[in-house]
């Protein structure tokens, strides 16, 4: 394979997880009966252009079905974050009525509901029916493709030019990021603005988020990698800002070359970060494999010495992370009976690879168990304040180390 953006050849390996199905590909109990795809789940590293990308083996299509189950509004914390986000962006951008607002990825509408409600004009980019739909509803318009230059272009074309677009973590999902990125740049006005969100590369190798990978995640981003590939498309980063949704993330800003806008001095600040913390030294990467296991043989340790306790341990938080660290782990029922969830997308059906059933989190309440492993540990105060009213057992999280809170 070679590296996605620049071609070079991929020879250094960061981590491999084994053989898994797609974390997002949740079962019905029909499913059962058939036999699970699973493909190799490998992370390599370009020593070239420091991007950091899985090894091709899944086609997109597979992985963002039309009964796609992550639907982002089932998170309280994470819509408010994106209204946040519309309050401050509005008036940033002296957006108004005039205005075109576009999200790529824009999912059950989470987000462009508030540009709906500020009267703002806007579209909806979104390939999964299932989200598609919910947004729909809500009066937002959805335009039900995969979002590439192809499509930037003909928009372009028929003056759908966009003042703004946001692309909230969906850029680790391209798998042609040099295409989609060439997409943005079609469809942006002139003196328009990109605005990206995705998990940092620096936080998930810091605290070993390996988690967070999975075959829907192709690339795990760098602002050095994002600023090369945004300038291989004619665009510059000119700002950008530390997040903390997704367990640390980064908000790019980014413009055409040629717009007016200056460079903040935030964006050397971040590279210069990012190289103290060694993301352009392979040694770095090297010892990622080693604290990944550590992780698996803790969590492993901890639920065996719960079963032969006696101390039941349910899951919360039926996410794709955690069907990562389930399955690399080898977490079945005869640990971990269910996993509760909140979004009914997911509810009645079955975790991939692990089959863990996912049930409805009043059952907490009727069959309490003593512990409680938090899969999603990124918004783990938020599923504090949902189980305080079901359940008053332990509340463990395994990465970046196990805890228990």
């Amino acid at each position: 394979m070679k590296c996605r953006h620049c071609h070079a050849p991929l020879d250094l390996c960061f981590v491999d997880l084994g053989e898994v199905p797609p974390s997002n590909a949740y079962l019905s109990a029909e499913d059962l009966a058939k036999p699970e795809k699973k493909y190799p789940l490998r992370v390599l590293v370009c020593t070239h252009c420091w991007l950091v990308q899985t090894e091709d083996f899944v086609g997109v299509e597979e992985l963002f079905r039309p009964d796609y189950a992550y639907f982002s509004s089932t998170s309280g914390g994470w819509l408010a974050h994106a209204k946040k986000y519309c309050e401050g962006i509005i008036p940033k951008l002296g957006l108004t009525a005039d205005s075109f607002v576009v999200e790529v990825a824009s999912n059950d509408g989470y987000l462009l509901r508030n540009f709906v409600a500020a009267g703002i004009p806007c579209l909806g980019i979104e390939p999964t029916a299932s989200t598609a739909a919910a947004a729909e509803k809500l009066g937002i318009p959805v335009k039900r493709e995969f979002f590439s230059e192809k499509l930037g272009r003909s928009m372009a074309v028929l003056g759908q030019k966009a003042d703004l677009i946001i692309g909230n973590n969906v850029y680790a999902h391209v798998p042609d990021i040099n295409d989609f990125t060439r997409g943005l740049a079609a469809l942006l006005a002139p003196e328009g603005v990109i605005t990206l969100e995705f998990p940092h590369l620096l936080r998930l190798m810091e605290d070993c988020q390996f988690d967070t990978i999975y075959h829907e995640h192709f690339s795990y981003l760098s602002l050095h990698a994002v600023s090369r590939i945004f300038d291989a498309a004619g665009l510059k980063v000119w700002e950008v800002e530390e997040l903390p949704t997704h367990g640390g993330s980064l908000r790019v800003s980014g413009a055409l070359r040629a717009s007016r806008r200056a460079v903040d001095p935030g964006v050397e600040r971040m590279r210069k970060k990012e190289e103290a913390g060694g993301l352009f030294k392979e040694k770095t990467y090297e010892g990622f494999q080693r604290r990944a296991d550590k992780i698996k043989t803790d969590l492993l340790e901890f639920l065996r010495d719960c079963k032969r306790a006696g101390r039941t341990v349910v899951a919360y938080g039926a996410a794709a992370k955690g069907n990562t660290l389930l399955n690399y782990a080898g977490v079945n029922q005869d640990l971990i009976p269910y996993v509760c969830d909140a979004a009914p997308s997911k509810e009645g059906k079955y975790l991939p690879g692990s089959r863990i059933p996912i049930r409805e989190p009043s059952i907490l309440s009727r069959d309490p168990p003593q512990e409680i492993l938090i899969l999603p540990w990124n918004i783990l105060d938020e599923i504090k304040q949902c189980l305080a009213k079901v359940s008053h057992a332990r509340l463990v999280t395994a990465v970046p180390r196990l805890q228990i809170h």
